[in-house]
């Protein structure tokens, strides 16, 4: 990394609180031209904080943000736009009921710049008069990509760019951070994949419960020390018997797939899994398997094939069949399985209020089922008040608990440590072993 006379951005005692809830205590924090820099921590560390802080999005309560040595306010993100720095968010920017085109025209980018970083992203054939709605989730992602390094910024904030991205996707995203770096400019990466780090980061700083615990060359460490970095404490290995146990108390078959064809996503396509038994579905990115999962929760009806559920034809019409069969799906994007603006404890509560009838009173057991879920979960329920300030992971777990409060009979689980940090990852692991 070259040296300079001033960091291109830099943070000095960044403070953030949402009423109790401190996000961040005192953070400082640099990058240099030249560089690729990570920012980790736990989920809950602050680190979309910062990043939201740094993009304009929020204010800071105290502290101060320093671009090429010089301070700045930045009151909305067009300031920090201004000064030189473009966020790719953790979830896609787009308006969901506009074409990709006039989400452009908001964004005041040139078509010619943006079509043409389209085609550095092998996505030179994506329609522009498509519906945001419409595109899957890594399309949706590497657009919001686009338009910002359409913007020519000095600094890029990337905050789990590659989670929903495929391999060849992620190749062309590490393929722009070495262009990035050559032109002498600057990039932040938020990741949990630790691999990603090692292999493109020059530094990494870590968060710890809202504070920079950490600056750490890269070359220097390992995967496992930057774990123990990030949690504070050794990192515990998986016993033998904990990563796999023999299954002695399989039951009947709890849920079948015959057949199941769905246009040319999904052909032909069997399996079963019984009651007390975890199966996986391997796959590369994009080979049917979200296809796959909209077919089995109801989202989705085949054009060939059936569904069986503890052995007996079922036809689901919608998700609500499904749901009402036991079968709930845990989405791999969570914001699709939560109200964000309201609590826990309603999010937590809603499949219990599935059905109309249900409206007229409420189950006298409900608050113990929430207080059990989140007890059962370690959910941090610090930022009650609103899911949509709680951490990327425990999002995940009141996505999970939704289904504890109202009971199933068959988890469908995709991509559900997606974004989430290794310790959360080890719980929900660990309860999907509970649970079967």
């Amino acid at each position: 990394m070259p040296d300079a006379p001033h960091p291109l951005l830099s943070t000095t005692a960044i403070a953030k609180s949402y009423g109790p809830v401190v996000a961040l205590r005192s953070v400082d924090f640099s990058v240099h031209p030249g560089e690729i820099h990570a920012l980790l921590g736990a989920n809950g560390a602050g680190k979309s904080t910062l990043v939201k802080i740094l993009a304009g999005v929020q204010s800071a309560d105290s502290g101060e943000i320093f671009v090429s040595g010089r301070s700045v306010r930045f009151p909305a993100p067009v300031d920090a736009m201004s000064a030189g720095i473009a966020t790719v968010f953790q979830d896609p920017a787009l308006i969901p009921h506009l074409t990709v085109a006039e989400n452009l025209r908001l964004s005041n980018i040139g078509p010619a710049q943006f079509v043409e970083w389209l085609g550095w992203f092998d996505l030179a054939d994506l329609d522009l008069a498509a519906l945001a709605k419409e595109l899957p989730l890594d399309t949706l992602r590497m657009v919001d990509l686009a338009r910002a390094v359409a913007r020519d910024p000095q600094v890029l904030l990337l905050d789990e760019i590659t989670a929903a991205l495929t391999a060849d996707q992620a190749e062309r995203v590490f393929a722009l951070l070495a262009h990035w770096k050559e032109k002498g400019r600057a990039a932040v990466l938020i990741t949990h994949r630790l691999a990603e780090v090692m292999r493109v980061c020059d530094r990494a700083t870590i968060l710890r419960d809202g504070r920079n615990v950490a600056l750490i060359e890269t070359a220097s460490v390992n995967e496992r020390q930057l774990v123990e970095a990030m949690l504070g404490a050794p990192v515990k290995p998986v016993a033998q018997g904990e990563r796999a146990q023999e299954r002695v108390n399989q039951g009947q078959t709890a849920l079948e797939a015959r057949g199941l064809t769905s246009r040319h996503l999904v052909q032909d396509v069997t399996f079963s899994v019984k009651s007390g038994e975890i199966l996986g579905v391997v796959a590369l990115e994009g080979q049917g398997q979200e296809r796959l999962f909209e077919l089995l929760s109801g989202d989705r009806q085949p054009s060939a094939g059936e569904i069986l559920v503890g052995g007996k034809p079922r036809h689901f019409r919608s998700p609500y069949d499904a749901v009402r069969e036991g079968v709930v799906l845990v989405p791999g994007d969570r914001l699709l399985a939560l109200l964000p603006s309201l609590p826990v404890r309603e999010n937590l509560a809603a499949p219990i209020f599935n059905h109309i009838r249900r409206w007229l009173g409420i189950p006298g057991d409900e608050p113990q089922r929430v207080a059990k879920a989140i007890d059962r979960l370690s959910i941090d329920t610090r930022a009650a008040s609103q899911v949509r300030r709680l951490s990327g992971g425990n999002q995940q777990k009141v996505v999970i608990g939704r289904w504890l409060v109202a009971g199933f009979r068959t988890l469908l689980c995709f991509d559900p440590t997606r974004g989430i940090d290794i310790q959360t990852k080890r719980e929900i692991y660990m309860l999907l072993r509970e649970l079967a």
